[in-house]
């Protein structure tokens, strides 16, 4: 097991994509600390299935656009774990709704979760791993960071840009302390998450199979998919990528007729 012995902490871990990294890097064998704002019920069932995985787990709430938050829950994993060796920035949020009809509540809300909590869940996180000798920091973001996606994704995908040129800033920072800072651009999954949008709720199935017609591979990824790249670029064998940004979109993007 590769990850044998090693604390990773997932935030957004209760349900979908976070979930399923939680779950993968639990299988071989890190302990894991499940992040959750809202729903306490989903993320005892993760950590359940972690510890039914023979590891253990640790359930912090957390808003991660409250700073004294995050920094109440980095303690809390000093104190149980003594250390943490992955950082996995998976929590997201926004306010949903095109650029022109945007509040300046929804921007701070949705900037202040998705990618100031980056820096300074950073910053915390390269502390307890250089104690330990290194480790790593993979954040989610998404095709929506480098293109157009949905009409209503516009402050989300400037929250995903920016957490793509801070992975970039805080690669190279990091790099020299043996923690290795990179992302993963994952195209459309089909979560829970993504069934908030109403372009996608409203069209259905139709939406997904017109995504599918547009992807090279044929199919959509999946949530396990993300959570087996995320972990490789943890990796000894990921070293050398340093504040890059993976797509993992079947080649959607590439825009083949």
């Amino acid at each position: 097991m590769q990850f044998e012995n090693k604390i990773a902490l997932v935030t957004g871990s209760g349900r979908g994509i976070g979930k399923a990294i939680a779950l993968h890097f639990a299988q071989q064998g890190a302990d894991i600390v499940v992040n959750y704002f809202r729903n306490r019920e989903a993320a005892e069932k993760t950590a359940e299935q972690v510890e039914g995985l023979g590891r253990k787990a640790l359930v912090v709430k957390a808003n991660m656009g409250d700073l004294d938050a995050v920094n109440l829950m980095f303690d809390q994993i000093q104190e149980t774990f003594s250390g943490l060796d992955y950082y996995i920035h998976s929590a997201a949020s926004g306010y949903n709704r095109p650029a022109m009809e945007q509040k300046p509540r929804g921007w701070e809300w949705t900037m202040n979760i998705n990618a100031r909590s980056l820096l300074f869940a950073a910053q915390r996180s390269a502390d307890m791993m250089t104690e330990r000798g290194g480790g790593a920091i993979v954040s989610l973001s998404s095709m929506g960071g480098q293109r157009v996606m949905m009409p209503e994704y516009s402050v989300v995908g400037v929250s995903k840009a920016a957490i793509e040129t801070l992975t970039r800033y805080l690669g190279a920072e990091l790099a020299p302390k043996n923690i290795t800072v990179n992302a993963v651009a994952p195209g459309i999954i089909k979560t829970a998450a993504l069934e908030k949008f109403d372009i996608v709720r409203e069209g259905g199935e139709a939406f997904y199979e017109r995504m599918i017609d547009k992807t090279p591979v044929g199919r959509l990824g999946t949530p396990e998919e993300v959570a087996e790249i995320v972990a490789f670029l943890c990796t000894p064998a990921a070293k050398l990528i340093v504040g890059q940004t993976i797509v993992m979109d079947g080649g959607h993007s590439l825009g083949v007729p």
